[in-house]
């Protein structure tokens, strides 16, 4: 495998040991406002297709639509259609040599299906989510799936960063400890240890997060004024492919860019 290194044997050793990492400042300040704009842009007025907190039934969601604050988005979906400027970031040639090197692939694709969008964790009526992972609903012929998260804004406890479960994503789980929907159960004695271990990640706009998509992770609500914004995408080996005729062979996955191209 010829991969170039843009991280360091030390980072690639954190993120398999962890399950997760961190990279202060990756994106410079006039890529995140750029970013920041189009995620604006389609807020006011709301432009679709768009995940709303009512769909999910989360704690602190509205029950329905039609309840008050029904009408909140959780997420923009499709980033990557939206705007040729998120599709040229997201496909970039330094995050496609990353993961391959987190991945230890020399081909690795952006997912369509899967995250794909611009979280907009809203004030009042956000949801918090409890321990899961991002893979148990995902089809393909290995659950190895990174995704990687821009922040838009600071992102604290207070608005609803997130919270990861350090060398989460190398355990094996049985029936017991998760519950009918698939979130871990905290309470359960064999969980306790892995939670009493939990790291909330604080992000400064421009820092990027990559996390295992089997790392347990959870997020609180916005108890700020202000909407929290991310950009939020999920990436495979080319070689790891769908499950045809499920949701996550839906979309073709996208090439990253060469630093030629």
């Amino acid at each position: 495998m010829s991969v170039k290194s843009l991280l360091s044997a030390e980072q690639v050793e954190e993120f398999q040991r962890v399950g997760f990492l961190v990279l202060r400042g990756f994106a410079s300040e006039e890529e995140v406002q750029a970013i920041r704009g189009v995620a604006e842009d389609a807020m006011h007025p709301l432009v679709g297709p768009v995940e709303y907190e009512a769909d999910v039934h989360y704690p602190g969601a509205p029950e329905s639509r039609e309840d008050e604050g029904g009408n909140t988005s959780r997420r923009l979906l499709h980033a990557v259609a939206r705007s040729r400027l998120i599709r040229s970031w997201a496909t970039q040639p330094r995050i496609g040599q990353m993961l391959k090197q987190l991945m230890g692939s020399d081909d690795v694709r952006l997912c369509q299906n899967h995250h794909n969008c611009i979280m907009t964790k809203q004030p009042t009526y956000s949801s918090a989510t409890h321990w899961h992972q991002d893979v148990r609903y995902w089809s393909f012929a290995r659950p190895e799936l990174i995704s990687f998260w821009l922040a838009l804004g600071q992102e604290t406890p207070e608005n609803g960063s997130l919270s990861l479960l350090p060398g989460s994503h190398a355990r094996r789980y049985k029936p017991e400890h998760l519950d009918e929907h698939k979130f871990l159960k905290p309470e359960h004695p064999d969980n306790q240890p892995l939670v009493e271990q939990a790291v909330t990640v604080s992000l400064e706009p421009g820092d990027l997060l990559f996390f295992d998509c089997r790392t347990f992770h959870s997020a609180g609500s916005n108890q700020t004024n202000e909407t929290k914004l991310s950009l939020v995408l999920t990436a495979h080996a080319a070689d790891n492919l769908p499950t045809p005729g499920t949701r996550s062979s839906y979309l073709p996955a996208l090439r990253f860019r060469s630093e030629e191209g």
